[in-house]
């Protein structure tokens, strides 16, 4: 769909973008072949599309898929999906994706989604976090968002972490702004996330997360000092035991948090009671 027929379509209906909803529309037919093929949708698939826009990417997953759930939160966006994506395997739900229950969905479902950017941590969080994990997630996403997900130690953050804690993701290829309208300030990339087999125990990732906030407290500063600060409460009495502790993991004191493995991480919390 060319963005001089985008922009035809959603006048007409008085559906022009909206900032709030952070809303570029994708208008170039390779990305969305791009997007279904690293999908590897099958005909047995169920997918859940967020933010399906005009329709132009839910046409083509349809082809492929048994069944599509496209999500939009965008009133004026359903009322355009209505009228221009009318396929029996189609199910137009006009709701707050961070609202829907994905726990209605059958097992192994498929995500694909242009995320906005305000959305794309709550939206990931969600399904990697649900008792429901989808099968895959396949997501256009701000370049910089898609690698600092995909980055390795040395460029790590609390999102890289919490993401690799949970799954493997691999970016498959950018996305040029101009394959939008309107066009963005900044370039895209496709990331294919997928969830790791086995999900952790719920304890085990309340205690995971919360000796990773404390090692990223203050990212600037050696590990030691911040594990010192804010995980086991201020004051340096315990620093020998902690170098000890962060030792036992191949981890020196002296390095920051964005130097680590999630491997590593892991280490720390399943070490962590011989510390405390």
């Amino acid at each position: 769909m060319e963005k001089s027929s985008i922009k035809t379509i959603l006048a007409g209906r008085g559906a022009l973008p909206k900032k709030r909803f952070g809303q570029n529309f994708l208008c170039d037919r390779n990305i969305t072949e791009k997007m279904v093929k690293a999908a590897n949708l099958e005909p047995k698939d169920v997918v859940l599309e967020i933010g399906p826009g005009t329709g132009i990417l839910t046409k083509e997953i349809a082809k492929k898929a048994k069944k599509v759930i496209a999500v939009e939160l965008d009133r004026r966006m359903v009322a355009v999906l209505r009228d221009t994506v009318r396929l029996e395997n189609v199910k137009i739900v006009e709701t707050d994706i961070l609202k829907f229950d994905e726990k209605s969905l059958p097992p192994a479902y498929k995500v694909v989604a242009n995320l906005p950017f305000y959305l794309s941590a709550p939206a990931i969080r969600k399904f990697l976090e649900s008792e429901n994990q989808p099968q895959s997630l396949t997501l256009i996403l701000q370049k910089e968002v898609a690698q600092r997900i995909a980055a390795k130690p040395g460029k790590m953050s609390i999102l890289a972490v919490s993401v690799q804690f949970y799954s493997h993701p691999l970016i498959v290829c950018s996305i040029p702004r101009s394959c939008f309208w309107p066009v963005p300030s900044v370039d895209s990339a496709i990331l294919k996330i997928t969830p790791n087999k086995n999900k952790p125990e719920k304890n085990f990732s309340a205690l995971f997360f919360k000796i990773v906030k404390a090692g990223f407290s203050q990212p600037r500063k050696q590990l030691v000092n911040n594990f010192s600060k804010n995980l086991f409460g201020p004051g340096n009495r315990r620093r020998e035991e902690i170098e000890l502790w962060l030792k036992q993991s191949g981890i020196g004191p002296a390095q920051r948090a964005e130097t680590l493995a999630v491997d590593q991480w892991i280490s720390l919390a399943k070490t962590y009671s011989l510390i405390v």
